[in-house]
C-alpha cells in the first residue's frame, strides 16, 4: 500500500523586509480561477467542463475534502492559480 502526501499551502502569506527606519510586509493572496482540466484528453480532443472558479467542498482548510472543487468535482490543481502580492509599508520606527 502506499502512502499519500498532501502539500496544503496557506491561501495568505505574510513576509517581512525590515531595513533601519522601515518596514515593508507583503502579503499574498491565492485565489483560483477556471478549470482547465481536458475531460476529452483520452479521445485525443479538448474538452473543457465550464467550471468558471474553485468552490472548496465540505471541508476545512488543510483538509483532503477542501481540495475538491465542489462544482466540478476536479482537484484543485486543475483550476487556474491567480497570485496577487500587496506591497505595503510602515514606518513604526515614529512613536
Amino acid at each position: 500500500m502506499r502512502k499519500r502526501q498532501v502539500v496544503v499551502r496557506r491561501s495568505e502569506e505574510v513576509s517581512r523586509t525590515s531595513s533601519a527606519s522601515a518596514s515593508a510586509y507583503a502579503v499574498r493572496s491565492v485565489r483560483y480561477g477556471e478549470c482547465q482540466k481536458n475531460h476529452a484528453a483520452n479521445v485525443g480532443g479538448y474538452a473543457v467542463d465550464g467550471c468558471r472558479e474553485f468552490m472548496a467542498s465540505n471541508g476545512e482548510e488543510g483538509t483532503i475534502a477542501s481540495l475538491t472543487c465542489a462544482a466540478c468535482g476536479c482537484h484543485r490543481s486543475f483550476h487556474r492559480r491567480e497570485i496577487e502580492t500587496d506591497q505595503v509599508a510602515c514606518d513604526c520606527s515614529s512613536p
